[in-house]
């Protein structure tokens, strides 16, 4: 049974995600009795996850601020600002930002991709380890971990 939840800006987790930008768990499984994870992305210009399929999870982005590239399938498709698109699961998928920076607002249900993240990236709130980053190795075991298959590269 799931019940009301209320977390202010300073009591979302912050993670550091693919070297440069930051995820922030809004909301997760815990928070959400398993319904859904809510998360936001601050990423800059040439951020591109590697194209790939969620066995799991359904997922939905808003651009709230910039712009993007996202491919469904082979599609290739232009999100601008306040653009949303949706992404059933085993559907191959990727984007790359292509302003100077985005602001991102991922949706995905059940929850628990919220912890892929947890696994490939760095909790802001601990001490930065010298020379850390997310090597493709730590991504797809995070990937592999979660329902995830990485179909190919960055496009």
């Amino acid at each position: 049974m799931s019940v009301p939840y209320l977390a202010q800006p300073e009591q979302q987790q912050k993670l550091e995600w693919l070297g440069r930008s930051t995820f922030s768990v809004l909301l997760d499984a815990a928070a959400t009795g398993g319904q859904l994870t809510v998360g936001r992305f601050d990423a800059p210009k040439g951020e591109a996850p590697p194209f790939h399929t969620h066995t799991r999870e359904d997922e939905v982005f808003m651009l709230i601020k910039g712009t993007a590239l996202v491919w469904v399938g082979e599609q290739e498709l232009e999100l601008s600002e306040g653009g949303i698109v949706y992404l059933p699961r085993s559907i191959p998928h990727g984007y790359r930002i292509t302003s100077e920076r985005a602001d991102l607002l991922l949706i995905a249900t059940p929850a628990g991709i919220e912890d892929m993240f947890r696994q490939g990236g760095r909790d802001l709130s601990t001490l930065r380890p010298e020379g850390f980053e997310i090597s493709t190795e730590v991504l797809a075991a995070a990937a592999d971990a979660h329902g995830q298959i990485i179909v190919g590269p960055p496009r």
